[in-house]
């Protein structure tokens, strides 16, 4: 199975072709796949297939390193949308894409950079079912209730503020906490994590535990839901987010419709061998 490696703010996925893959990617396969040390590495994989709608250049499915399938990543996307235009699938700057979470459209900006239009956030969801509708509510972190801010952006984010100084945030140790949060019965479907603190008008800087991967260097829509629940805290947008990887733009309008500008480039070609193919073909 040929793949090209991406990467985005130093969250990387594994971009390959449907028809590339001549076995089924199964969730213990997609989790073999992405281990380090013992498989090829990478934060998830994105499949990409060929669309029967004349409007879409393709469908895009994005999984996380656990198999499970993520209904949108705003890093993942970025980095389909670069390998779609540098591939040739399409030779425009503005197209749109499917993905679980609906469709994408997305513009590139540059030789690195494209624009995505991530659709509309919203504070109420099948995912925090018993919410209110502003989507706020308290969690416990480190036996202290802290006030919590949920966005729905084609995934289920849970934001929370980090008001003290910035030795605070670094503090936070994310793989003690973040299972009880991610796990939280007030989220069925689980849900992302992200602390999040002010550190400028219109600048936040963010740390980010993602549903079924763990702490990560960034995610698209972990920023999304920090920078939303900061405008929603009367932050004006755009709202540029420092995450561990890199920086995102979020822009933000009144009816919570949201646009993500950053960066994704290729890092390498790569083929899975023959015995690790018959590895995977044991799972």
């Amino acid at each position: 199975m040929k793949f090209q490696k991406w990467q985005a703010l130093g969250n990387d996925y594994m971009v390959v072709e449907h028809d590339a893959a001549s076995f089924e990617l199964t969730p213990k396969r997609i989790e073999h796949i992405c281990r380090y040390h013992f498989g090829a590495g990478a934060d998830g994989i994105l499949l990409i297939s060929p669309s029967e709608d004349p409007e879409l250049v393709a469908n895009v499915k994005i999984f996380n390193p656990d198999g499970s399938e993520a209904e949108l990543s705003g890093n993942g996307v970025r980095e389909a949308v670069m390998y779609l235009r540098r591939s040739g699938a399409t030779d425009k700057d503005e197209f749109a894409v499917s993905t679980a979470a609906g469709v994408i459209r997305p513009k590139i900006v540059s030789d690195t950079e494209c624009e995505v239009d991530m659709g509309r956030a919203s504070t109420t969801s099948k995912d925090f079912p018993g919410g209110p509708d502003d989507g706020r509510g308290t969690i416990e972190v480190y036996n202290v209730l802290k006030e919590f801010q949920h966005v729905s952006i084609g995934n289920p984010q849970c934001a929370i503020e980090i008001a003290g100084g910035s030795d605070e945030l670094l503090s936070l140790n994310l793989p003690e906490i973040g299972p009880a949060l991610e796990n939280d019965p007030r989220f069925p479907n689980r849900t992302n994590v992200s602390f999040w603190q002010k550190t400028g008008d219109s600048t936040i800087v963010a740390r980010i535990f993602e549903r079924g991967v763990g702490e990560t260097l960034s995610s698209g829509t972990g920023a999304t839901g920090a920078a939303v629940a900061a405008y929603l805290r009367g932050m004006p947008a755009p709202i540029s987010v420092e995450l561990d990887g890199g920086e995102l733009l979020v822009g933000i309008d009144e009816d919570l419709n949201i646009t993500l500008t950053g960066w994704a480039v290729p890092v390498f070609d790569g083929e899975l061998t023959t015995e690790f193919i018959a590895e995977l073909e044991q799972l």
